[in-house]
C-alpha cells in the first residue's frame, strides 16, 4: 500500500483573474477547468480577498486591468489601484504560497519612438497614466515575486464587442466611409492566440522574467481597418487615412508599438501566427456567432 508521500500530487489549479475581460474569457475557453475570477468575484487590490481566493501551488494568470487609456488621464487613482497595487498584492500572496504568477502587461510601457521591435530589456518610458500604471505594476510584481513572469502584449481584440475590430465591424454597417490613423504602427493580437501563448508558458515554465507576445507582422490601424472591411466583403477603399494630429485623444498613443518575440522563441515557446490569418479567423467566428456569413 502506498504512503501519502508516494501518491502523485494533484495538478495545480489554474486561476484566471480578470476573467470577464476579452483575454480572460479566451483563457477560460481554452482551459475550462480554470477557476475564473472576475472583478465581482475577486478585487485584486484587497489583500484579504486575495488570500482567501488563492491556494498553495496555484498558477495565477492575471488578466485584471484598468484599460481605459483616455479615462486614466483623469482617473489616475483607479488606474494605479488595478494596474499597480493589485498586481503587487497578487504577487506577494503568490510568493507566500509558492504559487506561480503570469502577469499581463502592455506595449504602453515604452515611449513609442522606436524604429525596431522592442526587446524585453529595452528602456521603458511611458508617456501617459495608463502606461505609467502598467509599468508600476510590472515593477511591483517583480519586487514581490522575482520568479513571476511578465508578458507584454499589444492591440488585443476579439472582434465581438468593445475593441477596435468590433468598432470597425459596426462602422462598416453604419457609415459610408471611415477615417483611421495611419501613423501608429503595431501588431494586432487576437485574444485566443494570446491565451494559447499564456497556456504555453504554463506548460513549458520558461525562466525569463519578461516576455513579449503578439501576433506576428505589423500594421497601422488604417491597415487593420482596411483588412476588416475586406474580410467582411466590403470595399476597403471606404477606409480613409488620417494622422494622429488629425484625430487627437486625451492620452498620447505610441507611434511605434511593435514588440519583438525573440525572447519568446528563445524560451522555447510557440510563436503566434501572422495577424492577418488570426483576423480572418476572428471575423469568421463572430460572423458565425451572429448567425450570418462574412459580408
Amino acid at each position: 500500500m502506498s504512503t501519502e508521500s508516494e501518491r502523485p500530487r494533484s495538478a495545480p489549479r489554474i486561476v484566471v483573474t480578470g476573467a470577464r475581460g476579452q483575454l480572460g474569457r479566451a483563457l477560460v475557453a481554452l482551459a475550462p477547468g480554470a477557476v475564473a475570477l472576475g472583478h465581482g468575484e475577486l478585487d485584486i487590490t484587497d489583500p484579504e480577498a486575495v488570500a482567501a481566493a488563492l491556494r498553495p501551488r496555484d498558477v495565477v494568470l492575471n488578466c485584471a486591468a484598468y484599460t481605459a487609456v483616455d479615462a486614466a488621464e483623469s482617473d489616475r487613482g483607479a488606474a494605479f489601484a488595478v494596474n499597480a497595487i493589485g498586481p503587487g498584492v497578487l504577487a506577494a500572496r503568490c510568493r507566500t504560497l509558492q504559487a506561480r504568477l503570469i502577469h499581463v502587461s502592455t506595449d504602453y510601457v515604452f515611449d513609442g519612438t522606436g524604429t525596431r521591435p522592442y526587446e524585453p530589456d529595452d528602456p521603458t518610458g511611458p508617456t501617459g497614466v495608463y502606461g505609467e500604471s502598467k509599468l508600476a505594476g510590472e515593477q511591483a510584481v517583480l519586487r514581490a515575486h522575482p520568479d513571476a513572469t511578465i508578458v507584454r502584449t499589444a492591440w488585443v481584440y476579439t472582434g465581438d464587442t468593445g475593441d477596435f475590430v468590433a468598432t470597425m465591424r459596426r462602422l462598416e454597417r453604419e457609415r459610408g466611409t471611415v477615417t483611421v490613423v495611419d501613423d501608429q504602427i503595431g501588431s494586432p493580437t487576437y485574444a485566443p492566440d494570446l491565451a494559447a501563448g499564456l497556456l504555453d508558458i504554463v506548460a513549458r515554465r520558461p525562466d525569463s522574467p519578461i516576455l513579449h507576445a503578439t501576433n506576428s507582422g505589423t500594421a497601422s490601424w488604417f491597415e487593420v481597418a482596411r483588412a476588416v472591411f475586406a474580410g467582411l466583403g466590403a470595399d476597403p477603399e471606404r477606409v480613409r487615412p488620417c494622422t494622429t494630429e488629425q484625430f487627437p485623444r486625451p492620452a498620447r498613443r505610441p507611434a511605434y508599438s511593435v514588440l519583438s518575440d525573440r525572447a519568446w522563441v528563445e524560451a522555447g515557446l510557440t510563436p503566434l501566427r501572422d495577424w492577418r490569418a488570426a483576423l480572418s479567423d476572428a471575423l469568421a467566428l463572430v460572423a458565425g456567432t451572429a448567425g450570418s456569413g462574412a459580408g
